[in-house]
């Protein structure tokens, strides 16, 4: 176990009795898909990071356990539905749920994770939090289309990539550190430092997320390497690679983004190291976790803070 999960061992523990309490219904597919993609596991960091915010915010009580599993509930919905849309077959080192059931009960029961998630969220009684996690699930659906537009077009500037990334990972980041400080009852000075925490940790993750497709190891990632270039996505190390490469390179990795296609990636992985796409791309993630640090300052010292801190250490050195 990670030194930064092992604070709040007994809190993660009744996360996932939670979460197993919360899957109940009484149509058995909806159960059997969510049970198989949550059991597939994952980093959980979302949820990691509502535990660790709450208690470095000096939180007492149990809610902060509904609202993690809140937040793990939002960000499952968000993946079989973005696996519908990617055509993706592969999750966490397994079939995705759309390539077992088919893509009409992995959107329905997706769409249950999200009403469970409000349902729960009812609970927690708090109109500001609701707030917050209503304008988070909308803005995220605002990201998914815009990069659902950008499909494909190798035109795409760094600037639109990243406030695509603001919208569709950062912001679920940034909802769950700044629910946890308002749970918590931190002043309003310490709630937006953790909701600037929580954005730029989330920055951090997707660039490392974006450089890894071209970096990692198929095993490690649980997804194939190359998956962005056969869906036509034009992430950070492509756009450095067309910035910086020479006439026919750019204009290589301009056609294989128009064509969604992964074929000659070995050739794609030349161009991307050659330019540094990779070095750039890193670089600017931890640009973005220097910064999530420096927010964490606001907080007092605490086994939590120094948590916090080794979460975003790992977020930014990670394999897979």
């Amino acid at each position: 176990m990670q030194p930064f999960k092992q604070v709040v061992t007994s809190d993660f523990d009744a996360v996932n009795q939670l979460i197993i309490d919360e899957l109940r219904s009484d149509v058995g597919l909806v159960e059997q898909i969510g049970h198989y993609l949550i059991d597939a596991g994952g980093k959980r960091l979302r949820p990691l990071l509502v535990l660790l915010v709450a208690q470095a915010c000096s939180y007492q009580g149990k809610g902060h356990i509904n609202l993690a599993v809140i937040i793990e509930f939002i960000h499952s919905a968000t993946l079989l539905h973005d696996d519908v849309v990617d055509t993706s077959e592969m999750r966490r080192g397994r079939f995705t749920a759309n390539a077992q059931w088919g893509n009409p009960p992995s959107v329905l029961v997706g769409d249950f994770l999200y009403s469970r998630a409000f349902q729960m969220l009812v609970g927690l009684g708090s109109m500001e939090i609701m707030g917050i996690l209503a304008d988070t699930t909308n803005i995220i659906s605002e990201g998914e289309v815009q990069q659902l537009i950008n499909a494909k077009d190798p035109s795409v500037t760094e600037q639109a990539y990243l406030e695509v990334i603001r919208g569709k990972t950062a912001q679920l980041f940034e909802g769950a550190a700044f629910a946890a400080a308002v749970l918590a009852n931190a002043n309003l000075e310490l709630q937006n430092a953790m909701k600037d925490f929580g954005y730029h940790i989330g920055m951090a993750f997707q660039l490392v997320d974006d450089a890894l497709d071209y970096r990692g190891d198929a095993q490690k990632l649980g997804k194939n390497v190359g998956d962005d270039l056969s869906e036509g996505k034009a992430t950070l190390p492509l756009i450095h690679a067309m910035n910086n490469g020479s006439n026919a390179d750019a204009e290589f990795v301009r056609q294989a983004i128009c064509n969604g296609s992964a074929d000659q990636l070995d050739e794609i992985i030349r161009i991307i190291n050659t330019t540094g796409g990779i070095d750039y791309t890193l670089t600017t993630a931890h640009n973005y976790a220097n910064k999530a640090k420096a927010s964490l300052s606001q907080l007092p010292d605490s086994p939590y803070k120094q948590a916090l801190e080794q979460l975003t250490d790992f977020s930014v050195n990670r394999n897979h």
